[in-house]
């Protein structure tokens, strides 16, 4: 007898994977022009400052962001609970001056000096300056989304058992720009983002 060949059946319908959208992490010429063309951040560098301050100003592929002179110190002395969905401003204590003192194991907020116009088709992630990573103190930023615009608040931990001293008006962290070939569909200003255009150090919103 002949020997019959089962053949796989094929799909009604062929399904084809979308076609995705390249990206690539932006050169220091690039940022240039991305802050030329949608103003991206001011004041802007276009060079690296670092004569006797942490460095901050345009990189070989980042830009190194500063701090601003603004900080929330976290505190205790109420015995709260850190609670995301209602946060208790009392756990705070304004700071304003050229440094800020963070406690041992502590943490406090603080805003670039930067003011942020993040083009639809561009999101960053940053990270914390080596200078300060290697003295124990984090900086952690969540990822600017396209057309977000607004200062930037920072997390500055202090992973250490001393007191940690931060300077204001000098680089605090680097951010790296993500560019797609094409812009999204939906953007932050699009659905209208919690944190848009903020003007100051913003705490959790629900």
């Amino acid at each position: 007898m002949p020997t019959v060949t089962h053949q796989p059946q094929k799909s009604v319908q062929e399904k084809k994977a979308p076609p995705f959208s390249k990206g690539k992490l932006l050169i220091d010429r690039e940022i240039k022009a991305y802050v030329e063309k949608y103003g991206m951040l001011d004041p802007f560098s276009d060079h690296l400052n670092s004569s006797g301050v942490i460095s901050w100003g345009l990189s070989s592929m980042g830009y190194d962001i500063r701090v601003a002179d603004e900080f929330k110190v976290f505190t205790n002395v109420w015995n709260t609970v850190v609670d995301p969905k209602a946060f208790d401003a009392r756990s705070f204590v304004d700071i304003k001056g050229p440094v800020c003192i963070v406690p041992p194991n502590s943490f406090a907020l603080a805003r670039t000096v930067e003011y942020f116009k993040i083009p639809r088709n561009v999101l960053t992630v940053t990270m914390g300056k080596s200078t300060y990573a290697r003295c124990g103190i984090i900086v952690n930023v969540t990822p600017f989304e396209p057309e977000w615009e607004g200062f930037a608040v920072l997390e500055i931990s202090n992973t250490t058992p001393l007191p940690a001293k931060i300077y204001s008006n000098e680089g605090i962290a680097q951010v790296l720009f993500f560019a797609s070939e094409e812009p999204c569909d939906v953007s932050y200003a699009d659905r209208k983002g919690k944190y848009q255009k903020q003007q100051s150090i913003v705490l959790p919103k629900i």
